[in-house]
């Protein structure tokens, strides 16, 4: 589905400061409802109420916009993993605890998740093809990458199961990658209880890549 078109008043000379951000939120809104394949620049520039040749002064092309809404997003994950006061993963718990963290981000930011994580354009398409560690790519550092480094701290102490580390992170970033855009995605399917739907899986992924003492 296209997006309709729909004009803001243009905006006066002067009022530019704020620009970048207006068209990063209208581009989000616009992502999200009809897909960044639904919606053209034109739609952009008109919601925030700038001519497209303005809009192109902060975005060359609108797979700019979607990179950055990308970078935010996991730079927003990045800050929740510092902020978190987490302690080291010694147990099972701490573990789930851990994973927790990037569930709560999707299900709490379910817009910004989307055009992450759900999406594809040029930009990731590009990243995904010229970085062949995955894991040292910038963009990625604060999912893939944060996951992987706790891992590996596991694995050095013994507390994994016998796989190798890339295939450990990838099993379980894709587990909860799975539960996160299922929850967003399908909001009317008859789930059970979020809360325990989100601490079984949780516990299934961690059981499923530990070797420690519960």
């Amino acid at each position: 589905m296209n997006a309709p078109s729909s004009r803001s008043p243009r905006k006066a000379k002067g009022q530019g400061a704020e620009r970048r951000e207006e068209i990063l939120a209208a581009a989000l809104k616009l992502f999200t409802e009809f897909g960044i394949y639904g919606v053209s620049t034109r739609q952009i520039a008109q919601a925030v109420g700038i001519s497209q040749p303005t809009l192109y002064a902060y975005f060359p092309t609108k797979d700019d916009i979607g990179g950055e809404l990308q970078d935010r997003a996991f730079a927003l994950l990045a800050q929740r993993l510092a902020d978190s006061d987490r302690g080291p993963i010694e147990t099972l718990d701490c573990l789930v605890a851990m994973l927790r963290i990037y569930v709560d981000f999707g299900l709490d930011n379910p817009d910004m998740y989307r055009i992450a994580f759900m999406s594809e354009g040029q930009q990731v398409r590009k990243l995904l093809a010229e970085t062949k560690d995955l894991a040292m790519a910038p963009a990625v550092q604060a999912t893939y990458g944060v996951l992987r480094g706790e891992l590996a701290k596991l694995q050095a102490l013994g507390l994994t199961l016998d796989l190798d580390l890339e295939t450990l992170t990838q099993c379980a970033w894709s587990a909860m990658h799975g539960l996160v855009s299922l929850l967003i995605a399908k909001p009317s399917f008859p789930w059970v209880e979020r809360e325990h739907l989100i601490v079984s899986q949780l516990t299934i992924i961690a059981r499923g890549v530990w070797r420690g003492e519960r």
